[in-house]
């Protein structure tokens, strides 16, 4: 694990790989959503080697925090986030979406370790994880579950339904985290179905709330253990993402939302990201 503190630079610099792998993934599929993944790699990044309580050796540790990726097609940077932490070989990730690979277009559980609930159908996984949450309530376990929401699913009714139970249970171990990129496949959130004001909409169902920038890594850390204080209520953290982060091509374009880059725009993208992680490590200072 890495502190958030001391070792902030390494933390950016992980985040950086996975943006790589996930270029490299999806242009080896040919298929995949590239925005997300891309705008979450600071995210899992603060999640996987900040924040989390696992052990990549032992997948089902009955103690681990849990962690539901509800907008599952964004897998692409968990697996990336998964392999880097020791879960499985990083050459695994060159399957991605291929006939009989564990590394499948939307997460199976049964099928890699390290993946808590299957996905797929937008708007279930807040479900699945005040579950999860409730179960560790009544065996007096003390994991936190962690859920990662798209902004776009909160088109789903089932999602508010969610929301206010979670509420009225008071479930203080759930966290969820709102990846608010704007962007769905159809359009920009605020033209398909409008969700402002997200914020106050979420305390209005009785949750405590925390916007973050979500590609600050600190910020990101630092909201996680403002949640763990809150005994009265669940948190969300609505980080503010920007979608294709990293490659220049790509940022605040919903065009990106599902697709792949081409083998030309990939290596174009791995030069911007090679490029930003020779910064990161302070090459040529």
């Amino acid at each position: 694990m890495y502190s958030s503190h001391k070792h902030i630079k390494q933390l950016y610099a992980i985040a950086n790989h996975l943006r790589e792998d996930v270029i490299a993934m999806l242009e080896k599929a040919g298929s995949g959503h590239s925005a997300g993944s891309l705008g979450m790699a600071d995210v899992f990044t603060a999640l996987y080697f900040g924040v989390l309580h696992h052990n990549p050796k032992k997948p089902l540790w009955a103690d681990r925090d849990r962690l539901i990726l509800s907008n599952g097609h964004i897998c692409p940077i968990q697996y990336a986030s998964l392999a880097r932490a020791g879960y499985f070989p990083l050459k695994e990730l060159q399957t991605l979406r291929m006939f009989g690979s564990r590394l499948q277009g939307h997460p199976h559980r049964e099928s890699l370790p390290g993946i808590e609930t299957t996905s797929g159908p937008l708007g279930s996984g807040l479900s699945q994880g005040i579950g999860i949450a409730l179960a560790g309530r009544m065996d007096k376990k003390k994991y936190r579950t962690y859920v990662l929401l798209s902004d776009g699913e909160h088109d789903e009714g089932q999602t508010w339904e969610a929301i206010l139970l979670a509420g009225k249970l008071k479930l203080n171990s759930l966290t969820v985290i709102v990846d608010r990129n704007n962007i769905q496949i159809d359009g920009f959130t605020e033209d398909v179905m409008p969700l402002e004001s997200l914020h106050e909409k979420y305390e209005a169902f009785g949750w405590h709330v925390i916007e973050v920038d979500g590609h600050n890594i600190e910020a990101c850390i630092d909201a996680t253990y403002e949640a763990k204080a809150i005994y009265e209520k669940p948190t969300v953290i609505i980080a503010h993402t920007i979608p294709g982060k990293g490659v220049s091509f790509m940022e605040r374009s919903f065009a990106w939302h599902g697709a792949p880059p081409s083998k030309e725009q990939a290596r174009a993208a791995l030069r911007e990201l090679r490029t930003l992680g020779g910064k990161i490590r302070g090459e040529g200072d």
